[in-house]
C-alpha cells in the first residue's frame, strides 16, 4: 500500500507563524508610524498559528518562535502606552 505525500496545509503553521511574528515585531517597533492595529493583527495571527502548530506537533521550533515574537509584538505597544500614558 502506497502512502501519499506527507505535506499538508497544517505543515505550514510553523513557517507562517514565524513570518507573521517577525512582521508583527517589526511593525510594533514602528507602531508610531503604522499604528497599533497592524502589530495586534499580525501578532494575534502569529500566536494562533503557532499554537495550532504546537498542537499538531509540526515544526515545533518555528511555532514556538512565532508564538513568542507574536506575543511580544502584541504586548509591546500596550506596555509602551501604559508607561507613557
Amino acid at each position: 500500500m502506497t502512502t501519499g505525500p506527507a505535506d499538508s496545509p497544517a505543515s505550514l503553521y510553523g513557517p507562517v507563524s514565524l513570518v507573521m511574528g517577525v512582521l508583527a515585531l517589526a511593525a510594533a517597533v514602528f507602531a508610531g508610524f503604522v499604528g497599533i492595529s497592524i502589530p495586534f493583527l499580525f501578532g494575534a495571527l502569529a500566536v494562533t498559528f503557532g499554537l495550532l502548530g504546537l498542537a499538531r506537533g509540526l515544526h515545533r521550533g518555528q511555532c514556538a518562535a512565532g508564538s513568542v515574537t507574536g506575543a511580544v509584538a502584541v504586548l509591546y505597544p500596550l506596555v509602551l502606552a501604559g508607561a507613557l500614558g
